[in-house]
């Protein structure tokens, strides 16, 4: 047996954006490196104010999660040879960086649109509804998000401005049912998810009291 049967294909994070109606799949955003660490918080959403002593264990809501991660890119190896990446050999990472960035905007032809409504009288001009995103976390982690923070540094430059090397700080809210609502999309995705949640805890081997110093419960 080769040391080939030993090595697993490396799969790699990242967001996948999506119609929030009709689910076509619009553009994939594949990590060039996958983050070494990925930090996560939740905020419990409970009934009532803490002092409240009529409904202490009622859970009025999914908890606001949020996700933080930072990607580095690098266009160093994609420089090599010239001719295999001729727009990273012209606008280096501009082109990689956009993709991150255009997620944090409305669409241009969706602000004229809007402009042209404005324009002709309409009185009231709805918001614009942005594409549904999907950070992808392995096959266990796939979850709707809105992004929330976007930092960019760039470290490194070829001679004609153009970046060669980032970092690239996400910030990401998970969206819940509680956002969507349950005939949405992204409200069945996320529901997908808390149930495969659910369903990796049941696999989880239960402790005994006595692990946690226990003989019996008070």
């Amino acid at each position: 047996m080769t040391d080939l049967d030993y090595t697993a294909k490396l799969v790699k994070g990242g967001l996948v954006v999506i119609g929030p109606n009709s689910g076509a799949l619009l553009q994939i955003i594949a990590l060039q490196y996958n983050p070494e660490t990925l930090t996560r918080s939740f905020q419990m959403q409970t009934s009532g104010e803490s002092s409240d002593r009529s409904q202490p264990l009622r859970i009025s809501a999914a908890p606001i999660e949020t996700i933080k991660l930072d990607a580095v890119l690098d266009a160093t190896e994609q420089l090599e040879p010239p001719g295999r990446q001729p727009t990273v050999v012209e606008h280096g990472l501009h082109s990689q960086l956009a993709v991150l960035e255009t997620l944090a905007y409305p669409r241009s032809d969706d602000l004229l649109a809007n402009d042209r409504l404005a324009g002709s009288g309409t009185l009231e001009v709805l918001p614009i509804e942005a594409p549904l995103t999907l950070f992808v976390w392995s096959r266990s982690r796939v979850i709707p998000v809105r992004l929330t923070d976007l930092a960019v540094t760039e470290e490194a430059f070829d001679p004609a401005l153009n970046p060669l090397r980032a970092k690239v700080s996400l910030g990401l809210r998970v969206l819940s049912v509680d956002d969507f609502g349950f005939t949405h999309r992204g409200g069945a995705i996320f529901m997908s998810h808390l149930q495969q949640k659910e369903s990796l805890a049941a696999r989880s081997s239960a402790a005994t009291l006595s692990v946690i110093g226990l003989e019996r419960l008070p």
